[in-house]
């Protein structure tokens, strides 16, 4: 009996730390299509995957990958035919390279894409090495892979930081502003001083989803952006559940991936949403060094469209660890599409999948 109660008390609390009602009144996403590529696949000596980020700029795809012993990036074709995808070709891969000084300082655990189209870069977010002294860090390089610049990031994001962020936790989604003069980065976790890692029961777990300056290459607003609960109950000790990606759409509005993931279900621990998020209103906490300590109005956020919906219309009828999410080209009817991209892992925590999501993107 003791365990049953706990169990309701348990779930009882999980619906109180998740949003689970759809909002469609403002944007509308209606799943249609997606392919797995095959876990093998080699092109030019490397296995694709760690797939965490993906950005489209006239007809290309730019997909990083999160291997930090082999930093790189691949290019690919993905034709759309109506509202399928047709195919995913890799068409090239940008090697990085790890022994760059700056590489060294910052280890490169890329983890967001964007193409610069003004300046003909790649501009790369990386999660460093918290747990090693190694900063996040915001970047551009070459589209052949050579480091050109990188962005000042606050103290508080610093590995050695009072603040003290989490490792794997930094700097996660990244997105160019609506006005393209500059970058809004997120991270995917709460420092450890700003809150908790998000329970499943309700927390107050707030990411830093900052804007940096394309010109001055300096932070120049941020705002407070409260994560989810847990969604399952785990199995086994790990779970988590933050930031994966970001795209602006109009000014301070938001399209923000979310990320669940509770040990002990397989393939079947990963709960991911997509937000629509109004940041308007929200507090500038740029210079709020504990927001513990601080009073601050968080954006606002809706929920849009949770994946569980179209479980079971996907190819291998799972959900994997999406990461990254593009605006890609127009689809027949006029409306915009969205792709996405799941992060397998290199499958080292279970038989997980390389998947490319199709979306059509209704703005209203």
């Amino acid at each position: 009996m003791k365990k049953l109660l706990l169990f309701l008390l348990a779930t009882g609390l999980i619906g109180c730390a998740t949003t689970k009602k759809i909002d469609d009144s403002n944007i509308k996403l209606r799943y249609l299509d997606d392919v797995v590529i095959p876990q093998n696949l080699e092109v030019e000596g490397t296995k694709v995957g760690g797939l965490s980020g993906i950005d489209f700029h006239h007809g290309n795809y730019y997909l990083v990958c999160d291997q930090p012993s082999n930093p790189r990036i691949y290019k690919a074709e993905i034709p759309l035919i109506n509202r399928s995808i047709d195919t995913v070709l890799i068409t090239e891969v940008i090697k990085l390279d790890k022994n760059d000084e700056f590489y060294k300082k910052n280890t490169p655990d890329l983890e967001g894409i964007r193409f610069d189209a003004e300046k003909n870069e790649l501009v790369i977010s990386a999660e460093g090495s918290i747990q090693n002294g190694k900063d996040p860090s915001v970047f551009h390089i070459s589209t052949e892979g050579n480091f050109i610049s990188a962005y000042e990031i606050p103290e508080y994001f610093k590995a050695l930081g009072e603040q003290k962020p989490r490792n794997n936790g930094v700097f996660e989604g990244l997105a160019e502003s609506y006005d393209k003069k500059a970058y809004w980065v997120a991270m995917e976790l709460p420092l450890e001083k700003d809150g908790p890692k998000p329970k499943i029961y309700a927390t107050n777990s707030p990411v830093r989803i900052t804007k940096f300056n394309k010109n001055t290459q300096k932070a120049e607003r941020q705002f407070a952006y409260k994560l989810d609960g847990i969604s399952k109950l785990p199995i086994n000790w790990f779970a988590v559940n933050g930031v994966t990606e970001i795209l602006e759409y109009a000014d301070d509005k938001f399209l923000v991936l979310e990320r669940a993931f509770s040990a002990g279900y397989g393939s079947n621990g990963n709960t991911v949403k997509i937000f629509d998020v109004d940041a308007s209103n929200a507090t500038n906490t740029l210079e709020m060094e504990n927001l513990r300590k601080s009073d601050y109005q968080y954006a606002e956020k809706k929920l849009v469209f949770d994946f569980k919906s179209v479980k079971n219309s996907l190819t291998e009828e799972t959900i994997d660890n999406i990461e990254g999410m593009t605006f890609g080209p127009d689809l027949p009817n006029g409306k915009k599409s969205l792709i996405l991209v799941s992060d397998d892992n290199f499958s080292s925590f279970s038989d997980q999948i390389t998947q490319f999501i199709l979306l059509e993107l209704e703005i209203n």
